[in-house]
């Protein structure tokens, strides 16, 4: 099973979307389930995860109504707030619906660098590990220190570091994210996300541009860790679906079949628990 490990969808006459740049951008256009169905079965991909882009539980709802109504999204990673006194009931609800598979909340947008180690959201999050819900952490460079201590504290947790924490690229500077980056792979429970490069890469880039990144994490979590996501459709501005993938083929380099599988589906699968 091909799996692109993290999209998304939105409408913009449903929500409002506070991280989108201001018109006119393609970004504030409806990207909806019909579109990339196409893409994906062009590209021999069976399905994906769907990955929340607002942070409202109306939002999370509406994803889940999208994923029952279109078969190939085979998970959704929703929002949740997860300092919220009464999180269990609201869990209670979204674990309803089988396609329910995970939490994700945007730590890189908060004020405070140090809110993933807040009490009441370490509380949340240990409440996501006793439901064997995985974490998605959208996090910048400087938040990477923070993914030990979270470890720590909620040990079961299994957490994946969506756009592998997205790296200065365009610079093509490599510390201190690679030091914490992989201080963060030793963990065996946190995973990796192999998207939104291309968005962190300069204008013009190249797929050799990703490669020293790309190298990097393949080193230090390997295929059992790892997925491919196209971060489609925020990638659009710097590069088509198609155009994420074979950045991250030249990327990768020759691999055998089975690691290719891994990186494609497998990995994913079996982070999300999709069957």
């Amino acid at each position: 099973m091909r799996i692109d490990a993290h999209q998304h969808f939105w409408n913009v006459d449903l929500f409002e979307y506070a991280w989108m740049p201001p018109p006119p951008s393609d970004l504030r256009l409806n990207y909806l389930p019909d579109l990339l169905w196409r893409i994906l079965k062009r590209n021999r991909f069976d399905g994906s995860v769907l990955v929340q882009a607002n942070t409202t539980l109306e939002e999370t709802h509406w994803l889940l109504d999208l994923a029952e109504a279109n078969e190939f999204v085979r998970a959704v990673v929703g929002w949740v707030d997860l300092t919220d006194p009464q999180l269990g009931r609201v869990l209670d609800e979204l674990q309803k619906r089988p396609k329910f598979k995970g939490v994700r909340h945007p730590v890189q947008d908060e004020a405070d660098d140090n809110w993933l180690l807040r009490a009441s959201v370490l509380a949340g999050l240990a409440e996501l590990a006793r439901r064997r819900l995985p974490y998605d952490l959208l996090l910048r460079p400087r938040h990477l220190p923070l993914v030990p201590r979270v470890a720590e504290s909620v040990p079961e947790l299994r957490m994946v570091i969506d756009h592998i924490a997205k790296p200065p690229i365009a610079s093509q500077a490599m510390e201190p994210w690679a030091r914490d980056i992989e201080a963060a792979a030793r963990l065996p429970q946190v995973y990796c996300k192999l998207s939104g490069m291309v968005t962190e890469a300069a204008k013009n880039w190249k797929a050799e541009d990703l490669r020293p990144y790309v190298a990097h994490v393949m080193r230090i979590f390997g295929p059992d860790r790892l997925m491919f996501g196209s971060d489609w459709p925020v990638c659009t501005p710097a590069g088509s679906w198609k155009e994420v993938l074979a950045a991250f083929t030249q990327a990768i380099g020759a691999q055998p079949i089975e690691v290719r599988e891994k990186l494609l589906g497998d990995t994913a699968a079996r982070f999300y628990g999709i069957q």
